[in-house]
């Protein structure tokens, strides 16, 4: 939390606060802006956990893990789609085992179990975002876990990189398309949701193909499936500034 909003603050605008240091015992010198958003943080984390039992909890619950997430597909990139495609396909079957095939073993799903906190007197771990059902007399909650935004966050923030490498835009780039094929594997996850009556879906089911399957059908239509699964992203730039300090042929 404190990473992102210290960031977004900095690529904006850089308060005046942020060109001030103090001396803070045991760290040294220290942004005075840091320090005060560190504050905040650390307020609103407390205040959280005092009240993550109240109705409207889920709102710091999903604020934190947002900022979660965000700092998360900033540190860890994948470099090529090879990849991405090992560590798409294991979450995709790890998470169909637990939503579907654990109830054969334990009776019970393992995933839609501990998502509930339902062994824990309702005190869920805060590992997915949490929407109150407004058109819902029961009340109750749609849930998202992390993993389904991060799995497929990471293949599309490489996408965009890859985008952005070799000068792709709009709809000739994979970043757009990626975005509206999560959307669709979005939507598809709430329709099995609403066509199984409530039951707990795996979201990486439908969020995977509509993922992964879109860059490697799009790679292979435009001829540059091999270039995206051995992609190596240092040698790209390393080799574009080369070539762009080149002298002209003469």
């Amino acid at each position: 939390m404190h990473n992102c909003i210290v960031s977004l603050a900095l690529s904006r605008k850089r308060p005046t606060c942020a060109q001030k240091n103090v001396n803070v015992p045991l760290f040294g010198e220290v942004s005075l802006f840091s320090l005060i958003v560190l504050l905040f943080c650390v307020a609103f984390a407390v205040l959280w956990v005092v009240f993550r039992k109240e109705s409207f909890s889920w709102f710091g619950q999903d604020f934190l893990g947002i900022c979660l997430m965000i700092t998360v597909l900033q540190l860890a990139r994948l470099p090529n789609i090879k990849v991405a495609t090992v560590l798409l396909c294991c979450a995709f079957v790890y998470d169909i085992f637990w939503v579907f095939i654990s109830p054969v073993i334990f009776q019970k799903s393992v995933m839609i179990t501990v998502a509930k906190g339902d062994k824990a007197g309702g005190e869920a771990i805060p590992m997915l975002l949490r929407f109150p059902r407004l058109s819902d007399p029961w009340g109750g909650y749609d849930m998202i876990g992390f993993g389904d935004i991060l799995f497929p966050g990471l293949l599309v923030s490489f996408s965009r990189r890859f985008d952005k490498d070799n000068k792709k835009l709009g709809l000739d780039g994979y970043f757009p398309w990626l975005v509206i094929g999560y959307g669709f594997g979005l939507f598809c996850t709430y329709l099995g949701l609403y066509m199984m009556n409530g039951h707990g879906q795996p979201a990486l089911l439908y969020l995977v193909p509509c993922t992964l399957g879109v860059i490697v059908v799009l790679g292979c239509k435009r001829g540059e499936l091999k270039s995206l699964w051995n992609y190596e992203p240092e040698l790209s730039s390393s080799t574009s500034t080369t070539s762009s300090k080149q002298p002209p042929e003469v």
